[in-house]
Order: C-alpha cells, then structure tokens, then sequence
C-alpha cells in the first residue's frame, strides 16, 4: 500500500460535524466540543479549510458568522447538488490535486458518495474529528512562516481574482498594476524548512518531481558546486511568500539546472519563466553552457512546455531524465510588469 500524501485541505460539512443540530431545522446551538481548537490548530500548520454542505447558502453563512469561523474556510460550497462535485470544484478553485483533500462528514451516505466519485480523497467519520490531529496525514514535515500565512495568502488571491475579472484591458497590462516584486536570493539555512516543504507539495510545476530533505538541502548550500536560489514574490495585495526555487549544479564545463519549481499559486503571474530568464541571463555572463533536466512525472507538463516556450532543446536522456540545452545567444530580457530585486553575487 503506498503511502497517503499529507493532507492540503480539508473539506467539512457542517450539520451534526461543525455544528450540533440542524440548520434547516432551527436546531443548532454550539460547535461541537474541541471543533474550534482543531480548525485552528490545523490553520496553524497551513493546512486549508473549506466547506461541502447541503444548505441554504445565506443561512450558513451567517451562522458561520455567529460562531466566528467564517474567516477558516476557503471557497466553501453549501447547496444541494452533490459532494463529490463541490470538492471538485473545491480542488480547482485552491488548484490542488484532489488526493491531497480529506472530507469530513457524518452522514455515511455521503462520505460513500464522495468516495465513489473520487477514491483519492480521504473520507473520514465525524466521530473520529478529534482523532485527526495525530494522524500522519495531517502532519507537514515542518511548520513555516509560510504554513502559518497560507490561508491568508490564499485569500488575498481571491482579491487579485476578483480584481483581475473586473479588469478591461490585455492581461500584461493587468499584471503590471499589481506592483509585482520578486526577490531573488541563495537559500539560507533558515530558508531549508520551506524549500524542503515546496519539493514536496509541489506537483504541477516540478521540473524533475525530485524532493529533498533538510540535510541534503543543508549539504548544497555550503558546497562550491551548487547554487540553490529561492524566490519570494508580492504584490500590492500582499506576500505570496517564498515560491519557487532553482537548484544549478555547477560542473567545471557546464551549468546544469537540476531543479526549477513554482508554486501552483503563482501559475498566472509568469514567476517561472522570469527565474529562468535571470538564470539564463547570469549563466551567460559566467560564460557557463546551461543544460537543463527534465523528468515527466503524471503532472508536470507544463514545465517542458515551459522550457521548450524559453528556448531549450532536447539533447539527451539518461534513464527517465531529459535533458535539454539552450543554445541560442540571444537571451531574453526580463518582463515589464514585474521588478526583480537580485542578490549581489549574481
């Protein structure tokens, strides 16, 4: 049996598993016992919340209101169409993959409807809601800074949508008036924890899907021959945090990029391909060839795309790693829309 990805966000209903009693009903009266400190404890580690109910929207909302914990839960679905979808649509929304969500109800029934649409999920009774904080699935290797901001991140980029729909014009020009700042800096040991964190919760824009622990991490960052960078981005709405990373193992007749990640959460605002520029940039006032690797995992496809879109060419594969070169002399400029604030040795 393979082991169970940790948990990125649970999914709850809310009668009889948030709540006593029965909202249609006018029956509930409290939270059920210990319901708050595990919602907040969960919050704590960077887990995400959300909502899959089947109620009437404006009610539970408000009595999400009264008992103050409204401000947990993420793109929440109450309504009356099937779980199964509303922890889809949940997914897409967060744009996670669905077998990092655990789904928590009372009703059999639909915890098996869940189930059978989508076998990836975790479903689990509400009688064993105070068990959940020991399971190994709900617990992060590490707890960051950036764990502790998730959910506040998350919700400022539900403003940046907002905003982004409302916006007449090209989609270049919207980005530009987000203020965008990208810091670019070698990792520092106080950085490990996060980077370890991105290798392993990062799918979709994983160049290689090769994840690596703190020591390993450790041992780079003092060595000659690797240079490990980690990028942090925000915005007139806020940090994002640290979000993507690059790993370049430096040989005496080549450069190559071991390692090129971003978080699925800067997807729209081209932070990969503004890291690969300033690489290619830098690696060409070193006089330093740059090769990349690739390996295709079920997910990653966009990073080749992203590679081929920049200029590499494939030029070799060794087992499952592609590698690919860039070989033109002609190295773009950085965007418009965003300021890149560089680290002195590059």
């Amino acid at each position: 049996m393979s082991e169970r990805k940790i948990v990125k966000c649970v999914v709850w209903d809310l009668d009889g598993t948030i709540w006593d009693g029965i909202l249609l009903e006018n029956t509930v009266s409290k939270l059920k016992d210990n319901i708050l400190a595990i919602i907040q404890e969960l919050d704590n580690r960077g887990i995400l919340q959300s909502i899959a109910s089947k109620n009437e929207y404006c009610s539970a909302i408000q009595q999400l209101k009264k008992f103050n914990i409204d401000q947990y839960f993420l793109y929440p679905q109450i309504g009356w169409g099937p779980k199964s979808d509303s922890i889809l649509k949940i997914a897409e929304s967060i744009n996670i993959h669905i077998d990092s969500i655990a789904f928590i109800d009372d009703q059999e029934f639909e915890l098996e409807e869940v189930s059978f649409s989508h076998s990836e999920v975790l479903c689990l009774n509400a009688n064993c809601v105070n068990e959940i904080l020991d399971m190994p699935e709900f617990w992060p290797s590490f707890i960051t800074a950036d764990s502790k901001m998730r959910r506040k991140m998350y919700q400022d980029d539900i403003l940046r949508k907002k905003e982004e729909e409302q916006y007449k014009g090209a989609k270049e020009s919207f980005l530009k008036t987000l203020q965008m700042e990208l810091t670019l800096s070698p990792a520092i040991e106080s950085d490990l924890q996060r980077v370890e964190e991105l290798t392993v919760r990062t799918h979709q824009l994983n160049s290689t899907g090769q994840t690596y622990s703190y020591d390993e991490l450790k041992a780079m960052i003092t060595s000659e021959h690797y240079l490990l960078y980690v990028a942090e981005l925000e915005d007139k709405f806020g940090t994002y945090g640290k979000v993507g990373l690059m790993l370049i193992e430096k040989k005496p007749d080549m450069w190559i990029l071991k390692l090129l990640l971003t978080s699925c959460r800067v997807v729209s605002r081209g932070v990969g391909s503004v890291m690969l520029t300033y690489l290619l940039q830098y690696a060409k006032s070193q006089g330093a060839p740059l090769l990349a690797e690739f390996v295709p995992t079920d997910r990653n496809r966009m990073m080749y795309i992203a590679y081929k879109l920049a200029g590499f060419h494939e030029c070799g594969q060794n087992g499952s790693v592609v590698l690919l070169r860039y070989s033109s002399n002609n190295v773009p400029s950085l965007p418009p829309y965003i300021k890149v604030v560089l680290p002195t040795v590059f």
